[in-house]
């Protein structure tokens, strides 16, 4: 799995890819449960697509209970991999019924939430980050470049206090910063940020979500440089629990559609809100990077910003660059699972990214996603009916017009470069640095705030 940029002919591939298997989806819902017609109560585990395993894995967390520790997607075999503690074999053959493959591991779910806040109380140090792997079922923790020293020596110590086989330690070449950016520019108080996805907020007005530490950072955007406002930030979170921020448009006739500019004259149709799978294939658009692809690697990440922390993120392997935070990350079966919100490294030596999961910002703001006939609840479950039995097949999703916003925004960062191709005008091919903006010929400048000021 590449994490680096795909190049706009790849690009347009995945797009094509996207339509054909959301095609396939819809005429044959359960085309890739198990195919050789076996009855629910086959121990083999079940071919399942992402989203479907993740419905999976929710009913089994809780037909498991303290048994559960955990869950994966594995992308080759296209199986939920679900952990299990303790010898109980009824609970496991249970969750074979229900069509998983099991693994019997050492750490609880409860033990990894306890080493994890030992690590928020003893080791909340700027440029680290936690976050569970079940496919080691450890607690990986990273420290970017910044961490040296008594830092690193108090980090290094505290992962050890935590006892053998509970987590892990690595170092990151880059430094944990927020990515302000997405698909199309936003601009707001000569900065650049990024509009995520378009929703319809509680009293049913048009709005879009973007990054948090966008919304707390300017109160009024634009879809031009200079460009009178067109929103105005509702609610933003950032740093705490979240880094998510409703944004409502003047206008109330703004039509706001559900779905991903991805460059090229190509949008990406969004079926609904979903949450991620460690496993799962993503793709992200941003202005600066373009189309990205990567895989989720933990859930509930905590990430130490220099701004302060945020929790409940999702982590992942995608690459981005300063300039890419509020951007869209979504599945290629059409489902909205994130937003750019920061990390380290970029998209020629790779690194991590955190997302604000998109289910989580809905339920908080009290938006849904889509049109507000067609949206999926903020707080819905993604996916329509699993069943009464754990076994049963994660259902489709429940709206049909849950998606992304075609004005993807793009973002600010620490020197945001050129995108490929942002807001559907040709950009510059060199990402990073001082080159042009999202959107447009927008020299970024960078002003240690954070974000790229536009001139």
């Amino acid at each position: 799995m590449s994490h680096k940029r795909i190049p706009k002919r790849k690009a347009v591939i995945a797009v094509g890819g996207v339509a054909a298997l959301g095609a396939a989806a819809l005429l044959l819902p359960n085309a890739n449960a198990s195919q050789d017609g076996a009855e629910d109560t086959a121990a083999a585990p079940r071919t399942l697509k992402a989203g479907d395993a993740s419905d999976l894995a929710s009913q089994l967390a809780g037909l498991l209970g303290d048994a559960f520790a955990g869950s994966y997607y594995d992308e080759d075999d296209q199986q939920l991999v679900v952990n299990v503690v303790g010898d109980n074999n009824q609970l496991v053959v249970q969750a074979k019924k229900a069509g998983a493959a099991v693994r019997q591991v050492e750490n609880s779910t409860a033990e990894l939430k306890s080493a994890a806040q030992t690590l928020k109380t003893e080791a909340t140090i700027p440029g680290t980050s936690w976050a569970v792997d079940p496919r080691t079922n450890k607690i990986r923790v990273t420290a970017d470049s910044t961490v040296t020293g008594e830092k690193w020596d108090t980090l290094e110590s505290t992962v050890r206090s935590l006892g053998t086989g509970m987590a892990t330690i690595q170092k990151s070449a880059g430094t944990f910063k927020t990515f302000a950016s997405g698909g199309d520019a936003i601009f707001g108080g000569g900065s650049r940020c990024s509009l995520g996805f378009n929703v319809t907020a509680g009293d049913g007005s048009p709005a879009f979500l973007t990054a948090g530490h966008c919304g707390v950072a300017v109160a009024e955007w634009s879809d031009a440089q200079g460009g009178a406002p067109i929103a105005t930030v509702d609610q933003a979170v950032f740093p705490g629990e979240g880094d998510f921020a409703l944004v409502k448009y003047d206008d109330p006739a703004t039509e706001a559609p559900s779905d991903v500019n991805v460059g090229g004259g190509q949008t990406v149709q969004i079926s609904q809100a979903a949450e991620a799978t460690v496993g799962q294939e993503v793709f992200r658009m941003g202005s600066t990077t373009g189309l990205a692809d990567g895989t989720v690697t933990g859930l509930d990440a905590t990430v130490n910003y220099p701004e302060g922390t945020v929790t409940g993120l999702i982590q992942t392997d995608v690459c981005a660059e300063p300039g890419d935070s509020g951007g869209s990350m979504f599945t290629q079966d059409g489902l909205a699972l994130g937003l750019t919100s920061g990390g380290s490294g970029d998209c020629t030596a790779g690194g991590e990214t955190f997302f604000q999961p998109v289910t989580t910002a809905l339920a908080a703001v009290g938006a849904t996603l889509g049109g507000a006939a067609e949206g999926a609840g903020a707080g819905d479950d993604a996916g329509a009916g699993a069943g009464d039995e754990a076994g049963d097949e994660a259902g489709a999703g429940a709206g049909e017009g849950a998606g992304a916003g075609d004005e993807a925004g793009a973002g600010a960062g620490d020197g945001a470069g050129a995108g490929e191709e942002a807001g559907g005008e040709q950009a510059g091919e060199e990402a990073g640095g001082e080159g042009a903006g999202a959107g447009g010929d927008h020299a970024g400048v960078e002003d240690g705030s954070g974000l790229t000021g536009t001139g």
